[in-house]
């Protein structure tokens, strides 16, 4: 499995994805564009929202595995095109796998379609991997109900289920070593932590590491979405659906459940879980991760925005980036998460988790 959450080659930007571009590459999937190409919201990534034209709605290119291919797909296509240098068509292959076991297993998954060729990712001559998917739409919820948890506490159990089913190699594992230590170096080889609180910032994280390095050994590992928040959880009518797979890794399954619950609410983590043991069994012993996955976060989203720094796009989202604020905020932040884990205190609300 690999070892880095970010690639083992310099990551490239995309200058060279004019509208153009973008287009051709769509109609080398056998279908025809109108020329409405709409740019979404993505960091890491380049999406559009391309336009295909009239009559050409469900090309023969276009077969896969999705609950969705029953409906028509409509005119709008998503092209995704993935970061170059971030991952290896292995690694993208192994995520749509994943997604694909979802659909067959009729678990709402939004499955990339297939080029002409069969395959579910094309390379442009400069060597960027992209894919396409149907637009499916959705609700995105600004936080969930009571009910709404339950259900969505059994679909992660179904997703969960079918992630177990087989492993991915070239996929990166969320540990210690890979979320934290990686992103600690990099911070501090590239000097980028101001002095007041460099050894504060490199002392907590070393020691939030140090601590929970042994709990993640002991948990079961295992093919999970891995970016589970609400922004990639969508809703049509009743049912639940997620989005965005690109940062599968293997992991622990409760990284899939604590992002999805706005505060350290433990009647709503109860809740998910009701859901989830509805389906399948759940090892509450793994709640102790919760804290450290939460520090975890905060390390590895600190680096993420760091290593992307050069791109223009990020400074323009992230103007408060590497301010003396910034880095006061992120250093007592991981110092209070490190006096959690320290003590002992992994609570939801006013009550012990374990």
């Amino acid at each position: 499995m690999s070892t880095s959450s970010w690639g083992d080659a310099r990551t490239q930007y995309f200058f060279e994805l004019t509208p153009e571009r973008v287009l051709d590459a769509v109609e080398a999937s056998g279908i025809q564009c109108t020329g409405r190409c709409v740019p979404m919201n993505s960091f890491e990534n380049r999406v559009y929202d391309v336009e295909i034209e009239e009559g050409d709605s469900r090309s023969s290119a276009e077969k896969g595995d999705a609950p969705f291919a029953s409906s028509a797909y409509g005119r709008q296509r998503i092209v995704k095109f993935y970061r170059p240098g971030r991952w290896t068509k292995e690694q993208v292959l192994e995520e749509h796998q994943f997604v694909s076991d979802l659909a067959r297993a009729e678990i709402p998954a939004i499955a990339p379609l297939k080029f002409p060729n069969g395959e579910t990712i094309a390379t442009l001559s400069s060597g960027i991997h992209y894919c396409l998917f149907p637009k499916i739409g959705g609700r995105s919820p600004d936080e969930i109900n009571d009910e709404g948890l339950i259900r969505v506490g059994r679909l992660l159990a179904r997703i969960h289920q079918v992630g177990r089913e087989r492993s991915a190699p070239s996929r990166p594992v969320l540990n210690p070593s890979t979320y934290g230590e990686a992103n600690l170096e990099y911070l501090l080889e590239k000097n980028l932590i101001p002095s007041e609180f460099r050894e504060r910032y490199a002392l907590a994280a070393r020691e939030i590491c140090r601590t929970v390095d042994p709990w993640f050994r002991d948990a079961r590992m295992q093919r999970i979405h891995g970016d589970c928040h609400l922004g990639n959880l969508l809703f049509r009518g009743e049912n639940a659906f997620f989005i965005d797979f690109d940062d599968m890794v293997i992991g622990p399954p409760v990284q899939d459940l604590w992002l999805l619950l706005p505060t350290r609410s433990r009647q709503k983590l109860e809740l998910l879980l009701e859901g989830y043991e509805e389906i399948g069994e759940f090892d509450r012993t793994s709640l102790r991760l919760i804290e450290p996955l939460r520090a975890l976060r905060f390390i590895h989203y600190t680096g993420w925005v760091a290593r992307r720094w050069d791109d223009p796009a990020f400074p323009q989202a992230f103007p408060q980036f590497g301010s003396y604020r910034y880095w006061k905020d992120e250093t007592e932040d991981l110092e209070q998460q490190w006096h959690r884990i320290r003590l002992g205190q992994l609570f939801f609300g006013d009550e012990a988790c374990d």
